[in-house]
């Protein structure tokens, strides 16, 4: 059996050492593991996104089991679409890992001119995430939910081809579309304040897949994301949340000038993918915590070992970073990844993770 050194910290109070920029003893394992969660305890992964409570118990046991970072959140997927009144599929096949767009809501010119804001408090999932939240409150975690980033929620409205299209042919159609999403981001923030005592405790989760390089250019990203989320951000962070959480999903290296434009809140926490290396995200952003960004291909279907040594290589970057650290995958956990590989992350932090 293997022997871990013992903590001098529980997770919660490493979380919130981090975040009042305090010493650490170890770096913090922070899982996001949505659907592995799900298949880990049993359940099928349809269950992430439709039952808030057996997802709380999901992520709750595997936590337990890894030693997982003192946070977790729920999210029923392809924010925005259901909302705004498109349709969904939920992931029922062997191959499928998450909630993705089936049918948008705007399919036409005149479509994208005449939707409106919904009601934040019944619209689409909404109502799941707040059942969520409310669970996050009753065992005093951090409370969560997911605002998508400006552009997820508009191409899940118009489907990422009609987008890109309309970036370069009908700009003023983006531009409509990118303030209703940031319209309907505030919204649900105010939600959320306005739902709980302490706005503190409420930290939003933004990912943003469609801001990446491998999607649009940074000129695209400029003109029609910053200005957006960074008013979302504002706005947030003046409703009393004090720390936001954003993933900047993808090879986004062009993006990260602009990112770093952004309020994120005392501190804020970025997550990465693989393709962004932890040293130039620390040089970017070294007033925030920083976490990732073992490539998520390789937890899936690579070997203990490879794991193991990426988990390394993260940790002995990270461990650098002035603002904190956490060791995270680089995008969610992929749902059927071995579990060994996953403890193979949590071996690396006790062997290399420690603050000495």
């Amino acid at each position: 059996m293997a022997r871990f050194r013992e903590d001098k910290l529980t997770e919660k109070e490493r979380f919130e050492a981090l975040l009042k920029r305090e010493p650490v003893d170890r770096v913090p394992f922070y899982m996001w593991e949505m659907s592995f969660a799900s298949v880990n305890v049993g359940y099928p992964k349809i269950i992430t996104f439709t039952d808030p409570l057996k997802s709380f118990e999901a992520l709750q046991n595997t936590h337990e089991m890894f030693d997982g970072w003192h946070y977790i959140y729920f999210s029923a997927g392809a924010i925005g679409v259901r909302e705004f009144g498109g349709e969904v599929k939920m992931p029922t096949d062997e191959f499928s890992q998450a909630v993705s767009l089936l049918r948008p809501a705007v399919q036409s010119e005149e479509d994208a001119w005449s939707l409106t804001l919904p009601d934040v408090k019944t619209a689409g999932a909404i109502p799941l995430v707040m059942e969520f939240a409310k669970l996050q409150e009753k065992h005093g975690r951090p409370i969560t939910f997911s605002s998508g980033s400006i552009l997820k929620v508009v191409q899940g409205l118009t489907g990422i081809g009609t987008l890109c299209r309309w970036m370069m042919k009908k700009p003023e159609l983006v531009h409509r579309l990118c303030r209703l999403a940031a319209d309907f981001e505030i919204a649900l923030a105010q939600y959320w304040v306005d739902s709980f005592d302490h706005p503190e405790r409420i930290i939003p989760l933004t990912a943003a897949p469609v801001e990446s390089n491998q999607m649009i250019s940074p000129k695209h990203f400029r003109e029609f994301s910053l200005p957006y989320q960074k008013e979302v951000y504002e706005r947030m962070l003046a409703m009393g949340i004090k720390h936001i959480n954003s993933h900047i999903c993808g090879e986004q290296n062009l993006n990260l000038p602009h990112w770093a434009e952004m309020p994120l809140g005392d501190p804020g926490i970025l997550s990465f993918g693989h393709e962004v290396d932890l040293e130039t995200a620390s040089e970017y952003f070294p007033d925030h915590i920083i976490a990732g960004n073992v490539d998520p291909a390789v937890i899936q279907v690579g070997k203990p070992e490879e794991v193991y040594e990426l988990s390394r290589i993260c940790i002995e970057k990270g461990k650098k970073h002035p603002g904190g650290f956490a060791l995270a995958p680089g995008c969610e956990l992929p749902p059927m990844a071995p579990p060994y590989n996953v403890w193979m992350m949590r071996k690396a932090i006790n062997d290399f993770g420690w603050y000495d």
